[in-house]
């Protein structure tokens, strides 16, 4: 089961695709993929409805060819960020593996469709991808004791793009990294939400990127430095998670931030997957 949200932006309207990948309109249940949905029981009721046959389904493709497809969860209240999670892509940055997670922000309206543009800002010329597991929290998470505990609080897994602009973020940070991350359309996410307890193991899932057709990443999430237990379990301690927030834990090497490749320009083309959650195709193009 995948849930998706079609339609215009800002009009976009919950649908589920069902295990033999038939869409289904998903309104009977929920006005959207929101924080109310995901706390209140939504994947279940999600799954009672289509086993009573209470959906109607919907003649869309559902793959970019038919309706826009939107973020697969409405507009986060957090989107939280894990950097240098992957030990390789710390090297690569110049740094050092962390001892703890790294912690930034992303402004919640750098969340858009899989499909849609990617706007590069004014000013900018060093705009990098980052292809990364998306973390969906279902319940709210404080104090959370264990890794264990915490994968109970995770509603599902997105895929996720964490666009960033290096020299925003390393030259004109002031020693945070936001800057270069928060610019409108930053963070492509989708195509799909799949539900946790249909992801067998999130620390086993393959990440690739792709720019203008050329592959650039390639890797596993076993490769964490931090699992997604972890990460949950440690920004509890700090903050508390509420359903809808989206964590991005990190991205694997293979960026134009190591020198091996060049930074995105106007008119390139991003490609990314992960195992089981999708693929989305971004273009870039000026403000």
């Amino acid at each position: 089961m995948r849930f998706l949200r079609l339609g215009s932006f800002s009009e976009e309207r919950p649908h589920v695709l069902d295990d033999r990948g038939r869409l289904f309109d998903l309104s009977p249940v929920t006005d959207d993929v929101d924080a109310a949905f995901l706390a209140g029981d939504g994947v279940a009721r999600t799954r009672a409805a289509l086993a009573a046959g209470e959906l109607a389904a919907v003649d869309d493709p559902a793959d970019g060819t038919g309706s826009r497809v939107g973020a697969p969860i409405a507009r986060p209240m957090a989107v939280l960020c894990i950097g240098q999670n992957y030990a390789a892509h710390a090297a690569e940055s110049g740094s050092r593996p962390p001892d703890v997670p790294i912690l930034f922000f992303k402004h919640p309206n750098t969340v858009v469709g899989p499909h849609d543009d990617v706007v590069i800002p004014r000013g900018a010329g060093q705009v990098d991808w980052e292809v990364e597991l998306g973390v969906v929290i279902g319940r709210r998470a404080s104090y959370l004791r264990s890794a264990e505990q915490a994968l109970s609080h995770v509603a599902g897994y997105v895929l996720a793009n964490d666009v960033s602009e290096r020299s925003f973020q390393k030259e004109q940070s002031g020693g945070q990294w936001s800057k270069g991350k928060c610019a409108p359309t930053f963070n492509p996410v989708g195509p799909w939400l799949v539900p946790a307890d249909e992801v067998a193991d999130p620390q086993g899932l393959r990440l690739r990127s792709w720019v203008n057709g050329e592959p650039r990443q390639d890797s596993s999430t076993a490769d964490m430095i931090f699992g997604v237990g972890e990460i949950v379990r440690h920004l509890s301690q700090y903050l508390t998670l509420e359903p809808g927030d989206l964590v991005i834990t990190g991205t694997p090497e293979g960026v134009a931030l190591s020198g091996r490749f060049p930074f995105l320009a106007p008119g390139d083309v991003v490609e990314m997957e992960i195992d089981g959650l999708g693929r989305q195709r971004s273009a870039l193009k000026p403000a």
